[in-house]
């Protein structure tokens, strides 16, 4: 089974979490709806760069919620 980890970041100080979470295998939910857009599109901007350079999946879940998911793994519905 795998293990997922949701995040709630408040600023973009806290997206460090996610590359860390995101680089060790770890599926990511990304939570940005305790941010403005203005201050949310930052960390959306990083995270399509992590996804992409590691070759990985994101997806909309929700407005302003996203899985990241990395290479290899896969999510079962």
């Amino acid at each position: 089974m795998t293990m997922l980890k949701t995040l709630r970041p408040q600023d973009y100080d806290e997206v460090v979490y996610v590359g860390h979470f995101f680089r060790k295998g770890l599926p990511v939910v990304m939570d940005l709806t305790g941010m403005s857009d203005a201050d949310a599109k930052p960390l959306l901007d990083f995270a399509v760069g992590l996804v992409f350079g590691r070759r990985g999946d994101m997806e909309r879940i929700a407005p302003k919620v996203f899985l990241l998911v990395p290479s290899g793994v896969v999510i079962n519905a």
